[in-house]
């Protein structure tokens, strides 16, 4: 069972930045950070593979935001830039012991989740 605790979240202005972690307690294939705002449904936003650093990422972020991972650490980062309001969620880690880019959006396919940290962009 892969254990995974999110941190830094926080409450930001808009234009501004943030970095969450995602501390796993073991290495999986993939790991991805999805979002979820209020009455919607979770969105992908990026995921990186463990093995090599392939990132991808959800067209309403690329250029603004960036996956990484430190290998030792056993940490995934999520630096995020330009914040904006439509920003505004609750942020999740989550991992699988598979890597393919068809699936790689679809949160049903990843079995091992945190507990997600709340990320508020204020106007």
């Amino acid at each position: 069972q892969v254990q995974l605790v999110e941190s830094g979240g926080g409450m930001v202005q808009v234009g501004g930045s943030l970095r969450l972690s995602c501390a796993a307690s073991e290495v999986t294939y993939t790991m991805g950070w999805f979002r979820q705002a209020p009455g919607k449904e979770r969105e992908f936003v990026a995921a990186i593979r463990w093995s090599g650093g392939s990132t991808y990422y959800a067209d309403s972020v690329k250029g603004r935001f960036t996956i990484s991972r430190d290998n030792a650490k056993k940490t995934v980062y999520l630096q995020m830039n330009s914040l904006a309001p439509e920003d505004t969620a609750k942020y999740y880690c989550a991992a699988k012991q598979t890597w393919g880019v068809v699936k790689l959006a679809d949160p049903k396919d990843y079995p091992y989740w945190g507990q997600g940290t709340q990320v508020t962009v204020s106007s």
